[in-house]
Parts: structure tokens; sequence; C-alpha cells
């Protein structure tokens, strides 16, 4: 039952070329950091990424996406990565942008065993009718587009089918976690951790406390250990914010961040 780990490189170990991942976090908040380092010191490549977004340029998922270690990512937001739209537009990364909360459901649907479901987020657009471009051909054509998905009406309401999501290998941050894999996260952290929890075939976890078993009120574990295969301790992960903001005309060394920031728990 002693999920622990010595240490992330021994937690990726066996995150194979090819493998597809659903990487936990938003922005910057409650990414699987020392992870996704460890990814990239292990040099796997061609991996298909299921995560909100791609991280920022030399960040997060970004490190990885900067090493052209990503083949294919599945999101909903690009962001402020510059190397990202600079792989898309030129052909060399395919990507699948999906509604966010249709992304959030497809994850939980893989993780609940659920194999596809309606949805009315996307009728009468490319989402449903195809034609969304996924990987581009360099020259300003499209290479590679989205098929056309399932309509179905439901008491006089079309829906789109959506397919579960299940990947190979889940990476998520936790703030605390005992050596059974129980897992909390932290406040916004509990953004997309939980779904990609779920959704992997094997799930890693890196935690910031370690605890022990029986440490943890069960009533407050956002995911159970029956999902995770490995926990790594990482008490002094380094933590960033994607975009500071501070009231108008105050110090910035200073300053209390602003309602609305994001914070990297």
């Amino acid at each position: 039952m002693d999920k622990v780990v010595t240490s992330a490189a021994e937690a990726v170990a066996d995150v194979a070329s090819g493998s597809s991942l659903a990487v936990g976090g938003f922005g910057l908040c409650g990414i699987p950091t020392a992870l996704i380092e460890a990814l990239l010191d292990a040099a796997v490549t061609d991996l298909e990424t299921v995560s909100n977004n791609c991280g920022v340029d030399e960040w997060g998922l970004g490190m990885l996406l900067s090493a052209k270690r990503i083949r294919r990512t599945v999101g909903s937001y690009v962001g402020e990565n510059k190397e990202f739209e600079r792989q898309f537009l030129s052909g060399e990364l395919e990507v699948e942008l999906v509604p966010q909360g249709t992304l959030a459901e497809r994850l939980r649907a893989g993780g609940a065993g659920i194999p596809a479901f309606f949805t009315p987020a996307g009728v009468g657009t490319q989402v449903a009718e195809g034609g969304l471009p996924w990987r581009y051909d360099g020259s300003g054509g499209i290479a590679l587009a989205s098929s056309a998905k399932e309509v179905r009406e439901f008491d006089g309401t079309p829906y789109v089918m959506e397919r579960g999501i299940r990947t190979d290998f889940a990476l998520v941050h936790a703030r605390y976690g005992d050596r059974h894999g129980n897992l909390v996260y932290e406040k916004s952290a509990q953004n997309f951790n939980p779904l990609c929890a779920a959704a992997g075939r094997v799930t890693i976890a890196e935690v910031e406390e370690l605890l022990e078993p029986g440490q943890l009120d069960p009533m407050v574990v956002h995911t159970p250990g029956i999902f995770v295969q490995r926990v790594v301790h990482v008490p002094d992960v380094e933590k960033r914010i994607e975009k500071r903001t501070v009231r108008k005309g105050s110090d910035t060394t200073a300053a209390p961040a602003a309602a609305g920031d994001e914070v990297g728990s």
C-alpha cells in the first residue's frame, strides 16, 4: 500500500515516447512542475497531452513544448505561449481545442468509465459540424481537420456527442497526500487535478506535504488513493504566477495581490 517513490525521475521512469498524459492545473496554478521537469530530463518524445492549457513559454508544459517533446495537445485555452502559436501555425503541433466545460466533463467521464455523453455546448458550430483545424500544413492550409460529431435531439433540444478521455498516465499536484495515495488539493488547485487524476490509467501525484495513513480526514480527501499509483514528495517545488497585477500607483514590491490574481498553489 505504500505508493511513495524516492524521486520524480523514478515516478515517471516508465512514461515512454508516444504516451498520452492528462496533466492537472490551470494556467500555472496547481501544475505538477517537478514531474514535468523529470519528463524533460527523461527525453521522451511524441507525447500527447490533455490539459486545460499548455503552460507558458519555458514553464509548465511549455518546457516540454519548447523542447519539441509534444506531438499533440488537447486543451481549451492557448494562453500566452508564443512557442505554442508558432508550432501550431507552422504545422509542427497538432491541437484539439475543446470547450472548457466539455473538456472537464470528458475527463470526468473517462475516469468514471463513461465512454461518451451528450452536451449542448458546441451545437451549430464547428465543434459539432467539423472542420476545426487540428494541424496546419505550414503554408496557411489545413492539413488535418476535426470530423463531424453525432448530434441527437432530446426533448426538442439538439445535443452533440462527446467522447470520454482516458490517458496512459496522469500527472497531478496536491498540497497534501498520504502514503496510500489519498490527495487533497489546495484552493483553486482543485481545478483540473481531480479530473485528471481519475482519467489516467497510471496516476502519479507530486505532493507538497507527505502524511502517514490516517492523518488525513477522509471527509476532506479530494482524490481517493484507489485512483493513484505513485506518490512523490516535493516539499520545495517552485511555484510561479503567470501574470501579477497590483493596485494602480502602488509599490510593486510590497502591494498585495489584487482580487482575481492567479496564485501558484
